[in-house]
């Protein structure tokens, strides 16, 4: 037809795409799957769906698993994602170590490293991350050169005009103007997030937000921390900078200046991890203070237990969900979010009784009630959020078949 092009919509090749793409979502969502079950999830008629399978099959894209078993009739062939098809790596940084690890397409984890970088030199850091990787690539029987996509997650993020890290004084090594530089010409393609964000990406696709396009996430660790999730689209900010609740100044707490240099801010200061022994002491409980992200949630993970019984306890989780609630108030009077995440060491360790009592004082500070949850994803969730973010872009470029 005149005026029309190859690759445009509508055009035959766009719409096998199409339809290859839904199988392969189908296959990723379901597991392996017979020729007449792809049919009927995708619509497509037999043949068609046969022709389908072929052309996946010829790409290196499924393969054929084994056939059905304990049913009337003949046994069908199964279809599954060829997991080699590409693979995706993560890599979740902090100033004493770095974690990596690397999926096959169908996202599962093959290969896991650490490496231990306490008190390492500002210098080094290209070195560092190269070995990580390496380790984690070794571990799981493949080179660097498999890797289709790698995602680094970092605490702060990177300034789009400077290419500095911003946010993130404590990391040593990372604030080089040349750091991205020198990082793309040593490692497979790679993108850049901020660590909080990768677990609203973890907790959105395979956690406690999956289905819900709008959200914020609340984060303790060593430091506190939300992500924004507006549109099913995390924002960012114009330099990143979305998210940095430590600084946000709240009442409670004196006001802190020059927040940069400090490292720290009024909602840090009131309701990061440091407060938590702070609390317990003053509600007669002898506690040491630090190790602060450790003792925080072994003394919360203690005041589930005993709250019941020990009114110490249950002072603990009133003051410190008091303080939460405070931080959280500002943060809904802006975002009006359908969904709070409270993710992190210490907000998990306090469970469902420190999460109620931070929906019933939320109730009393903010006009809008937006439903508080648990993370759900318990293990290395900056790590889980990096490989998902990388897989989702590798799976964009590998299931293509329109070129």
């Amino acid at each position: 037809m005149a005026g029309t092009t190859p690759g445009t919509p509508g055009t035959p090749r766009v719409l096998r795409a199409m339809n290859d793409r839904a199988a392969l979502d189908l296959l990723l969502e379901h597991g392996p799957l017979s020729r007449t079950r792809i049919g009927k999830l995708t619509g497509l008629s037999k043949p068609t769906a046969s022709q389908l399978l072929a052309r996946l099959e010829a790409a290196g894209l499924v393969v054929a698993t084994g056939t059905t078993e304990g049913r009337p009739g003949p046994n069908a062939q199964l279809y599954a994602v060829n997991a080699r098809a590409a693979y995706a790596a993560g890599l979740d940084v902090t100033p004493v170590r770095i974690r990596a690890a690397v999926a096959d397409i169908t996202g599962e984890i093959v290969g896991e490293y650490e490496l231990r970088t306490p008190g390492r030199a500002a210098s080094g850091v290209v070195r560092q991350v190269t070995e990580a990787l390496d380790g984690a690539v070794k571990a799981a029987g493949i080179t660097r050169e498999d890797v289709r996509r790698l995602v680094i997650g970092t605490p702060g993020a990177f300034d789009p005009a400077t290419g500095r890290l911003r946010y993130a004084s404590h990391l040593p090594g990372w604030h080089s103007p040349t750091l991205l530089e020198e990082l793309a010409a040593a490692l497979p393609p790679f993108e850049y997030e901020n660590d909080v964000n990768l677990v609203a990406v973890a907790e959105q696709r395979v956690g406690a937000a999956r289905g819900h396009t709008d959200f914020a996430l609340l984060w303790n660790e060593a430091g506190l921390g939300a992500a924004l999730v507006l549109g099913g689209r995390l924002h960012r900010g114009f330099t990143g900078g979305a998210g940095e609740v430590g600084f946000l100044p709240v009442p409670g707490t004196p006001l802190v200046r020059q927040v940069a240099k400090a490292n720290s801010g009024g909602f840090q200061e009131l309701a990061g991890v440091q407060s938590v022994p702070r609390i317990a002491r003053a509600a007669g409980i002898d506690t040491p203070e630090q190790p602060y992200v450790e003792v925080a949630a072994r003394l919360l993970a203690h005041a589930v237990e005993a709250h019941a019984e020990d009114p110490r306890y249950a002072e603990l989780l009133d003051r410190y969900a008091e303080r939460l609630a405070t931080g959280l108030a500002s943060i809904v009077a802006v975002l009006d979010p359908e969904l709070v995440v409270l993710s992190g060491p210490a907000l998990v360790a306090g469970g469902e009784p420190l999460r109620a009592r931070v929906q019933s004082e939320l109730a009393d500070l903010a006009a809008s009630r937006p439903r508080l949850v648990l993370a759900a994803v318990s293990r290395h969730p900056v790590l889980r959020g990096a490989l998902e973010s990388a897989l989702a872009t590798t799976r964009d470029e590998v299931f293509d078949t329109s070129r």
